[in-house]
């Protein structure tokens, strides 16, 4: 039997995300919390870290003028 593929939004994910950076819990209760792999956890926390700064490119603009 075949099993589709859950899509998650943007949201959810750097929930899940924020939630790992913290390190309250391991990523291992994260995942079985929201019944998701450990390694697609780590990957959505190494992509929430790797484009963070992105969200302040547009400032830099703004507080040259």
């Amino acid at each position: 039997m075949k099993q589709n593929r859950r899509k998650f939004s943007s949201a959810f994910k750097a929930e899940v995300a924020l939630e790992a950076i913290k390190g309250i819990k391991t990523i291992s209760e994260i995942a079985q919390h929201y019944e998701l792999h450990p390694v697609q956890v780590t990957q959505w926390k190494k992509d929430f870290l790797a484009h963070s700064a992105e969200v302040f490119e547009g400032d830099q603009k703004q507080s040259d003028e």
